[in-house]
């Protein structure tokens, strides 16, 4: 049997491995939670801040500078209620602050 090799979507090959499937889902859902937090977050800190990693009832912020994390970390319990209200289960927001490369 002769097989060709056909070029296939990242969406397609996430779909079809379990694995990748739960990381794209993942992904997808941490955007999403990011995105709802929006209206929150001051305009200027918006740009500071990523959507990272979520494991279990823990999501992760990625952040760029220790000042936005700084006042994040004031926002936490307002962000917290808001991501729950909305069906979200999150009980901690834990947040990384990115190193930038010399």
């Amino acid at each position: 049997m002769v097989k060709f090799n056909q070029a296939i979507s990242l969406m397609e090959a996430a779909q079809e491995s379990p694995s990748l499937a739960h990381l794209t889902e993942l992904t997808r859902v941490s955007s999403q939670r990011l995105k709802l937090l929006h209206t929150l977050i001051p305009g200027p800190l918006r740009t500071a801040i990523q959507a990272g990693p979520i494991e279990g009832t823990e999501w992760c912020l990625l952040v760029n500078s220790n000042a936005a994390a700084a006042k994040l970390r004031q926002m936490l319990p307002a962000l917290l209620a808001h991501l729950n209200t909305h069906g979200h289960a999150v009980e901690k927001i834990r947040l990384k602050i990115l190193q930038n490369p010399r």
